[in-house]
């Protein structure tokens, strides 16, 4: 995970994890008050039901810490860990109601972190030689946690915010008032050593932009032939232009790419259409 300007990491997933616990009330567990004693010790086993890729056990662990820092964790899987139903992925010991308390917080972040994580290694394996690189279609809140989960699933980190990196979007183009040409060289001319990506909708703007200076494009909605003729074209008089397919590619239809010549793919469903990962957490009395 990135950091925040003036946080430190464990500060900030602190702070997450706190927020969380607090939207769901964890101190005041009326059922949990109601019928199970305060003295009761339990014993938390979280279980995969699924195959997939863990991401989030940072998370996880500030959660049960926050509700008591004397509860016993041992984690038996751990960040970028294939799991397989039925696997023991960590155990809790200690007061019950603490366990509770963290419990569906734990397995928030968790699943949907380690769904991150799984969607992103089914594209990774299906994508062969192809750079596989999210997005910032980002959870508000939990980007740079989105962001680790697509790393654990052996994916890249596309820009993480809009001070990373330049990346000129139609949007730009129609404000700018100035030719395609000549939006790029402003760009490049005050990047200050940034990166420049420019988001091309036609061969002729992919050229015009490589020729401007920029540091890659974005091959916006290309498919098929019409992408293989322009990486052929564009690779033959920029060898070494990085050249990046989007425009809602799956996951299935990541194999195609495999042979055009294509350096990476983008895709924003990594962070925004992701399916959490199937966990159960499972207590007994102790």
């Amino acid at each position: 995970m990135r950091m925040t300007a003036g946080t430190d990491l464990h500060e900030q997933i602190r702070q997450l994890v706190a927020a969380a616990l607090a939207e769901d009330h964890a101190d005041a567990d009326a059922t949990t008050q109601a019928v199970v004693p305060s003295s009761a010790v339990a014993r938390a086993t979280i279980l995969a039901r699924e195959t997939g890729v863990l991401s989030g056990c940072e998370f996880a662990e500030m959660a049960f810490v926050l509700c008591d820092p004397s509860l016993e964790l041992s984690w038996l899987a751990h960040n970028g860990s294939k799991v397989e139903p039925g696997q023991t992925v960590m155990t809790c010991s200690g007061s019950a109601t603490a366990i509770l308390a963290a419990e569906r917080v734990v397995l928030n972040f968790l699943q949907q972190l380690s769904g991150v994580a799984t969607l992103t290694a089914q594209a990774v394996a299906r994508a062969g030689s192809v750079k596989v690189l999210d997005t910032r279609k980002t959870v508000p809140g939990l980007r740079d946690a989105q962001k680790a989960a697509v790393v654990h699933g052996g994916g890249v980190n596309q820009r993480r915010d809009l001070s990373d990196e330049l990346l000129l979007k139609e949007n730009h183009f129609a404000l700018s008032g100035l030719s395609y040409e000549a939006t790029v060289e402003k760009a490049v001319a005050k990047a200050q050593g940034k990166v420049v990506g420019i988001e091309a909708e036609t061969l002729d703007q992919a050229d015009l932009a490589l020729a401007a200076g920029a540091s890659y494009v974005l091959l916006d909605n290309f498919r098929g032939e019409e992408l293989r003729t322009a990486i052929r074209f564009l690779h033959g008089k920029y060898p070494n232009a990085e050249l990046e397919a989007s425009g809602g590619f799956t996951v299935a239809q990541l194999p195609v790419l495999e042979g055009t010549g294509v350096d990476r793919v983008s895709m924003g469903s990594l962070t925004h259409s992701v399916s959490s990962l199937d966990l159960s957490l499972l207590l007994e009395a102790e």
